[in-house]
């Protein structure tokens, strides 16, 4: 038997993007691993993709469109052929578009791919239909507009530099579970003598790299940014020479905000004990060159771009930005590497169309829209089990007017809930083109295997509905290799003088690493601690939207090593190392509740209510629950997965999702109150 060792990339939405080698046998991927000579990653893979083999060739995937037979959300279809589907998609989007308009069309799709080509097809597909738009924004657009209050467009320090650090805080970040090899480079740092802080609302497996573990009450981390500034200012830990020469509105914060946070006020706020507080602040205020590492998930809050743009801050007083090893990391900005309106062709709009934010979705399709909804597709995303409050999405979904088309892999909840089901390719079995988000590199990957039964790539799907919808624009007969070798012929900065035949052979290459000092992409040219253009041109805290809600649990919908939001469930194993759909309490909630290890406990609040199994546990604060990774509701112990306590709300800024900020109440499941 013959194999043969090809490269790839992971897909997946993961701050890395790790290199692959996939070994083939007969047409098969019957093992994955990772590439040693991947200048980041450097062979190392996540638990997730150690067997990617067996999500590429699972016995559940779908090998053929299918149209629905049963009741919606019954999961009941019978095959057909893909002319049949790809006729009865377009005259029923003729019908609507005939009687409601083309924005009666809503497209749903975010991050199941990363790849460049294969995630955006379906852009300039309906930008000239003239459908709805999306707001994609689901992730981390606070964390975006909090940096950007403070640092403009400036590039945060490469992630390599943690290894120089002499202190580094782990900042709202599981690196264990969502950033492992950024872990190895901190424990390069804690090798070389740097100390090592983790802030967390719940004791994670990141802990064990920690020196010093400080849990912050949810939603109040801005809070301790700016009682750690004031200390700073107290115990004259500044770096006047870099304020001075680049920093703008040091003075005013010093003036007008730092007075009122003293330490007692936020150890009240944060629920921290003021003496870990001020060994926090004084430990990283004499560091020399000290390195925060933000995760996303304390931007999703009401406060979550205040609370980004409050901690990038700190290193603009203490003068860290000016360091090698020193500054704050939110993530790398490699978006300039390719010019992406040759991909997304916003020019095939006749004229602008509303646009749709995606954590409202359950809104949008049960509202009184004009036009309303009327034909939702979905692409490489899973809206019924990752968009806020399931039971409003689920219901618009149930919708017998709502004509639904699902391209997947999988039948997953939403697939469900189609009315057409159309089978996709995995990452293995079409060309794409990546780059990271957590790094400063990017690959080429082509397909290494056979499409699995009729699965068609994105770019093969919207290819066909162009060509049924009357949409003769040669882009739309263009491959997805065409179109990346078109992407590739034009030259960026980032680009220049990189490996491109090694490019060309699909091995991970690094970009040019752009300038991240002074003058700073700013407006002013310097770190804008003060900036007018802000709502509230002086960081101050804002109380998250939860504090307002009346139940008496915080609700941390938390990633898992084993999953990534709502995929790899088709994983029997990854399932059991999860153990379940597990909720984790503190023993003295749990004892004042009444509850027991072990047994099915209901969490509940005005959105609805959820069944998961109790695990206690003393790495979980009181007044804390935490519930890791999106369940498919197939192997959930109810009806409902964790979303359905979510809501809708959105971010203080970049109208991101606050899947963070809500709160519950919990009960065993015969308790009827």
């Amino acid at each position: 038997m013959t194999t043969q060792i090809k490269r790839s990339a992971c897909p997946y939405d993961c701050p890395d993007t790790c290199g692959l080698l996939v070994e083939i046998s007969e047409g098969k991927a019957v093992r994955v691993s990772g590439d040693p000579d991947h200048p980041y990653t450097r062979g190392l893979l996540c638990p997730k993709m150690l067997h990617y083999e067996q999500t590429v060739h699972s016995p559940l995937r779908l090998i053929t469109p299918l149209k629905r037979s049963g009741a919606k959300g019954s999961g009941n279809f019978t095959p057909i052929t893909w002319d049949d589907a790809i006729g009865e998609i377009a005259l029923r989007w003729r019908e609507i578009i005939g009687r409601y308009g083309a924005e009666a069309i809503l497209p749903y799709s975010y991050a199941g791919t990363m790849g460049l080509i294969q995630r955006n097809s379906g852009h300039p597909f309906f930008h000239a239909l003239g459908a709805s738009r999306l707001a994609r924004t689901i992730c981390s657009p606070a964390k975006d507009a909090g940096w950007q209050a403070v640092m403009g467009e400036t590039p945060p320090p490469p992630p390599e530099s943690v290894a120089k650090s002499d202190l580094v805080i782990l900042w709202g970040i599981d690196a264990a579970a969502t950033s492992i090899h950024f872990l190895r480079g901190v424990q390069d740092a804690k090798r070389n003598g740097a100390r090592i802080w983790l802030i967390n609302t719940y004791e994670t497996a990141t802990a064990s790299a920690a020196d010093e573990v400080i849990l912050v009450r949810p939603g109040s981390d801005g809070a301790l940014a700016l009682g750690m500034m004031h200390i700073l200012v107290r115990d004259d830990l500044v770096d006047h020479g870099f304020v001075a020469q680049r920093v703008q509105g040091f003075q005013e914060l010093k003036d007008q905000v730092l007075p009122d946070y003293s330490i007692e006020k936020v150890a009240a706020i944060t629920g921290i004990a003021g003496e870990k507080i001020e060994r926090l602040a004084r430990e990283y205020g004499k560091a020399e060159a000290a390195y925060i590492r933000l995760g996303s998930g304390l931007s999703r809050y009401g406060n979550g771009a205040m609370t980004i743009r409050t901690i990038a801050c700190l290193p603009a007083i203490t003068g860290a930005y000016g360091r090698e090893g020193g500054g704050c990391f939110p993530g790398t900005s490699t978006g300039p590497a390719f010019a992406m309106k040759e991909v997304t062709r916003e020019d095939f709009m006749a004229a602008p169309t509303r646009i749709v934010n995606m954590n409202q979705l359950g809104n949008a399709l049960n509202g009184l829209n004009d036009p309303p909804v009327m034909s939702l597709y979905v692409y490489h995303s899973n809206p019924a089990a990752v968009t806020p409050d399931q039971n409003a999405v689920i219901k618009g979904l149930l919708r017998e007017d709502l004509f639904t088309v699902i391209h997947e892999r999988f039948m997953t909840d939403t697939a469900r809930h189609a009315d057409i089901v159309l089978p996709a390719t995995s990452s293995l079995e079409h060309s794409d083109l990546y780059r990271s988000y957590g790094t400063y590199h990017i690959q080429r990957a082509r397909a290494v295997i056979p499409a699995v039964g009729q699965s068609k790539s994105n770019r093969e799907v919207f290819g066909l509905l162009a060509q049924a919808m009357g949409l003769d624009d040669p882009f739309f007969r263009q491959t997805a290799d065409d179109l990346i070798d078109h992407l590739l012929s034009i030259p960026t900065s980032l680009r220049q003088d990189i490996d491109v035949e090694a490019l060309a052979v699909g091995r991970a290459v690094q970009l040019r690493l752009p300038e991240t000092g002074f003058p700073y992409r700013t407006s002013s040219g310097r770190i804008e601690i003060f900036n007018p253009r802000e709502e509230h041109p002086l960081p101050c805290y804002l109380p998250p939207h939860g504090d307002n809600d009346p139940f008496p649990f915080r609700l941390m919908t938390a990633p898992t090593p084993y999953a990534l939001n709502a995929s790899f469930y088709e994983q029997e194993e990854l399932r059991r190392k999860q153990g379940g759909m597990l909720l984790q309490m503190n023993p003295l909630d749990a004892e004042e509740k009444g509850l027991e290890n072990g047994k099915a406990v209901r969490a509940r609040n005005d959105l609805g209510e959820v069944t998961f199994t109790l695990r206690i546990t003393s790495k979980v604060p009181r007044g804390v629950v935490v519930a890791e990774g999106v369940w498919w509701l197939t192997y959930a112990p109810g009806s409902r997965s964790v979303n359905a306590l979510t809501s809708q709300r959105l971010t203080d800024r970049g109208e991101g999702s606050t899947f963070y900020d809500n709160k519950v109440d919990i009960c065993a499941m015969d308790d009827k109150k």
